[in-house]
């Protein structure tokens, strides 16, 4: 028999008088924040008011009772937490029957106060606010630490967390509109019911963790979910307190058992790491050339004859080329020595610069005094650098090198073409790298991949041109083994992609010609004609307006394209669309970025996407983007609109060895037709934004290293 509501009230008011008590002893907590079966921070079911370490991304799988939840959870900044949760529900009840369902649902978590002398932490959460609606429910919670080991929690639920034990909202004292929460309709997901937000009955819940050893957690908590879907039909109730054990197996991977409801056992894998901790150190690269004095003997004059100076810029190519930098060309007027670069090798592009910097110094002629340093990205000059010679003959071994020699280094954006070497081009190179496409949230089989080698070439006939190509085959794989068919009612843009995985093998993944160019000091265009993707050719041309120094650009974007044959060699099918954008894109700070896309689709759909990252100094990149077109959400399908989330991964941070490269991939739950945009390659802004001022200021720690 469920505890009545008196008995609920005498329990959370001693709960809350205990977690008021004054602490004399308290220190700071050693108590870690858990993540719970849900996959955001609690106890075994319910809710904690405290917070993971910020920046951390954890993934877990819990299963109890023929329930399997999978969770990614981001700590967005040190307050709010996003978590996107796959879940396998057997012994599901339908019109029809028992099924087996699997749901996709979206939580927050937001921590309003933080802990503080007699002041619990408090937080608020949403559940299930965007999916079909299963684990809709909301929440406040406050929780106290008695103890450095000892913390209590307690807090009012609504929706799934107000089924048991419920009673009059409170909130009711300010609307009636709040006595009562609009019955769970069905549908495809995708829809936020803000409606039905922290109304209908309310209930209590709460529980205490203790941290018996540094690697092992108690916790005993009591739920106020009744499970009303799944309870009796799953497993029946005979409790509404949990008790649970997690261990530390290593840092960042925790092992959690659980007895729940009084009749169930439950298990909990956690894996968690933070971007912003590195497995392997940084500085594994070979040290870079020490600064040479123009004291030194070995200080070089500028050589007379056309042939010396040939030497002359091979040695400087040669000397940079063992720093990972390509040298594009170099010019010597005056006092001023003027090199372009590429950098191949570092994610800091101030990491180039310094090196760079190095190396002049080490082989300009005496009466050099200023370095003009200018990165290039696909031929095209994107910052102009100039660093005086003696800035870095007195700052080298400066306490405070970094800051005060960009505070003395001018930024600006160029003027002009390039000037490339003799020698520079052409350009021919290739490279056989392996590659993995996962494919996740297929009802058939959740989870699919394809394993095998990629063969990609580049040849640049001259500055700004490229043309480029690759082909892949797969080793090992199931891609191929999906049997679903595509219901859509719109034209098949994306949701074929399943007979691209059966008959693409090998496949030509791109085939293109691209042409690069500057037109004006902060305007920079592309124009890209071929196989433009794995599903699309024609043509594609852009155009970007980028200040310097400025946290907005803007861009447009307009393509004509046709579909490709589903094997991804020659041949095109008959659809064809024309589709753009106009995007605008903001430098938010903190690393925070946002862009905003509106435009034509390749459904024919008009709309916009709004995507926001957040970018780590290493390179990491975490984000989330969501489109709204005129498609309705009934003709869109399950889902309603395209969403999803999206993790670029250097490897560098694997490795802590220089290296540009990164593994990409982008979580949705369902791919469908409506908002789908093409996939081109070489867009303009992720290749200028890392060379700008505000980017290189963000990196500069690293001008010296």
């Amino acid at each position: 028999m469920m505890p009545g509501l008196s008995e609920q009230i005498r329990r959370g008011v001693l709960a809350a008088t205990c977690a008021l008590l004054p602490a004399s002893t308290l220190a700071e907590s050693e108590i870690a924040t858990s993540y719970n079966s849900y996959g955001y921070p609690g106890l075994i079911d319910m809710p904690v008011a405290t917070s993971r370490p910020d920046g951390e991304l954890a993934f877990t799988a819990s299963s109890f009772a023929g329930q399997t939840r999978s969770t990614l959870t981001f700590q967005i900044t040190p307050r709010l937490s996003g978590s996107f949760r796959y879940t396998e529900l057997k012994d599901y009840p339908t019109a029809t029957g028992l099924v087996t369902n699997y749901d996709r649902s979206f939580s927050l978590h937001y921590r309003l106060i933080d802990e503080s002398g007699l002041r619990p932490a408090v937080a608020v959460g949403l559940n299930d606010f965007l999916g079909t609606g299963i684990y809709s429910s909301e929440y406040v919670v406050a929780s106290k630490t008695l103890t450095p080991r000892l913390r209590f929690s307690l807090g009012m639920g609504w929706g799934r967390l107000g089924t048991s034990g419920g009673f009059k909202n409170p909130l009711s004292v300010f609307s009636s509109k709040f006595e009562t929460r609009p019955a769970r309709a069905a549908g495809q997901g995708g829809t936020v019911r803000s409606a039905s937000w922290f109304r209908g009955d309310a209930a209590l819940f709460g529980g205490v963790e203790w941290q018996a050893t540094d690697r092992l957690k108690l916790t005993a908590e009591y739920s106020s979910d009744a499970y009303p879907i799944e309870s009796p039909s799953a497993f029946s109730r005979h409790s509404q307190v949990n008790f649970g054990a997690s261990y530390m197996l290593r840092p960042g991977i925790d092992l959690s058992f659980r007895y729940l409801y009084g009749s169930e056992f439950g298990v909990q894998l956690t894996a968690a790491l933070n971007p912003k901790h590195p497995p392997a150190p940084s500085g594994i690269e070979p040290a870079p050339l020490p600064v040479l004095a123009r004291t030194s003997a070995a200080a070089l004059s500028w050589p007379a004859s056309a042939t010396e100076q040939q030497g002359f810029r091979a040695r400087v190519a040669e000397t940079l080329s063992d720093q990972g930098i390509r040298l594009h060309g170099i010019d010597l007027s005056g006092d001023t020595a003027r090199v372009e670069i590429e950098n191949t090798s570092y994610p800091q592009e101030a990491q180039a610069v310094g090196r760079t910097a190095r190396v002049l110094s080490r082989l300009m002629p005496a009466h050099i005094g200023t370095f003009v340093i200018v990165p290039i990205a696909s031929g095209m000059p994107v910052s102009e650098l100039t660093i005086r010679r003696s800035d870095m003959e007195t700052l080298e071994h400066d306490l405070d090198a970094s800051w005060k020699s960009f505070a003395r280094t001018r930024i600006a954006s160029p003027a002009g073409a390039t000037m490339p070497m003799p020698g520079r081009y052409p350009r021919f190179d290739w490279r056989l790298k392996p590659y993995l496409t996962p494919s996740l949230f297929d009802p058939d089989n959740p989870i699919r991949a394809d394993f095998g080698a990629e063969l990609t070439a580049t040849f640049e006939p001259g500055p700004g041109w490229e043309i480029s190509g690759g082909v892949r085959k797969r080793l090992v794989g199931n891609l191929d083994d999906s049997m679903r068919i595509s219901n859509s009612l719109l034209p098949h843009v994306r949701s074929d992609f399943n007979l691209y995985d059966k008959s693409g093998d090998p496949a030509i993944t791109h085939l293109t010609a691209a042409r690069y160019f500057k037109p004006g000091r902060d305007v920079y265009g592309r124009v890209t004609v071929g196989y433009l993707e794995r599903m699309y050719g024609g043509i594609s041309a852009e155009l970007l307006w980028m200040p310097d120094n400025s946290p907005f650009a803007l861009g447009v974007e307009a393509n004509y394209v046709k579909q490709r044959d589903f094997d991804q060699m020659l041949g095109f099918q008959s659809y064809d669309v024309a589709t753009g954008h106009v995007s605008a894109y903001w430098d938010v700070g903190n690393g925070f970025h946002a862009q905003l896309d509106a435009g034509r689709y390749l459904a024919g759909d008009w709309g916009a996407t709004l995507a926001v990252d957040r970018e780590f100094n290493n390179g990491w990149k975490i984000g989330a983007f969501a489109t709204l077109t005129d498609v309705p959400f009934s003709t869109f399908g399950e889902g309603s609109f395209d969403k999803g989330l999206r993790i670029s991964v250097p490897i560098s941070w694997l490795t802590g060895e220089p290296n540009k490269t990164a593994y990409s991939t982008t979580i949705r739950p369902l791919l469908r037709d409506g908002g789908a945009r093409l996939d081109v390659g070489g867009r303009l802004y992720e290749q200028v934004r890392p060379l700008r001022e505000p980017e290189l200021q963000d990196g500069w720690g690293k001008f010296w290293r």
